[in-house]
């Protein structure tokens, strides 16, 4: 019996801006659209650890839609795009920049605006789901153990008293992490979400779960494609370039 998919879909931001991490509304729109319209049940991290646990039966392909940074423009355009389908994403908080806007490395000119604690209490109990991105959005393999230590525990602190519930779920600015980091957040959180350009499944690591950048994806007949299952030539294309370009940029 073949093991149950789970596409872990990426995104950022959803505006105008020409940006990689960025996706028009109208393309965001699509992607949603194509989702319902093929049947695929959007579940949660959650929902997927149960799965691991035996608890819980997948179906043959399943979607988890994730969000980096709570941009102001979540709570604006793509989360009344995903309401109505009955679509629960999980939205990762840079704490220090809550009700701020972006300024770590390759940030968006101009700076992006980030959510502010109430409107992130409004979406909570509106069904949004929010994991912990660090407090200051640092790539943890290049600060002290200490420091790591630091922006784990804290920022999950900082949403648990915000929120009222425990965070169990983080994703790595930048995806940016290593073995004994993994091991750090493994203590802290039942997930972790990374960069790798890879479809999971219920053997995945969960602590270095892989993601699909949906900003490869804004093509609708290539979206359709992969959620059909037949996506497979696509994705090893993309991780090809991908590789060709992290070696040029050596």
């Amino acid at each position: 019996m073949a093991v149950p998919v789970v596409d872990i879909l990426m995104y950022h931001s959803i505006s105008e801006d020409v940006s990689p991490t960025s996706i028009p509304l109208a393309a965001f729109r699509r992607q949603m659209a194509a989702i319902a319209e093929a049947g695929v049940p959007v579940i949660t991290l959650d929902d997927y650890l149960e799965a691991r646990a035996g608890k819980r039966t997948l179906a043959p392909r399943s979607v988890i839609l994730t969000f980096d940074d709570g941009f102001q423009d979540f709570a604006d355009v793509a989360w009344p795009v995903m309401r109505p389908l009955g679509f629960r994403p999980i939205v990762y908080l840079p704490t220090a920049h809550i009700g701020r806007r972006e300024n770590w490395a390759q940030c968006h000119t101009p700076p992006r605006k980030i959510m502010d604690w109430p409107l992130i209490r409004q979406l909570a109990g509106q069904g949004v789901i929010f994991g912990n991105h660090t407090v200051s959005h640092p790539r943890l393999p290049l600060v002290p153990p200490d420091v790591v230590d630091a922006e784990l525990v804290t920022a999950r602190q900082q949403i648990e008293s915000m929120l009222g519930h425990k965070i169990r779920h983080f994703a790595a600015p930048y995806g940016a992490s290593t073995p004994e980091i993994r091991q750090k957040i493994a203590r802290h959180h039942a997930t972790s979400v990374s960069t790798i350009l890879a479809s999971a499944d219920i053997t995945s690591d969960p602590h270095d779960l892989p993601r699909l950048e949906m900003f490869y994806f804004t093509n609708p007949f290539l979206w359709r494609q992969h959620l059909a299952g037949r996506g497979a030539p696509y994705l090893a294309a993309r991780r090809m370039l991908r590789h060709v370009r992290k070696l040029m940029a050596r």
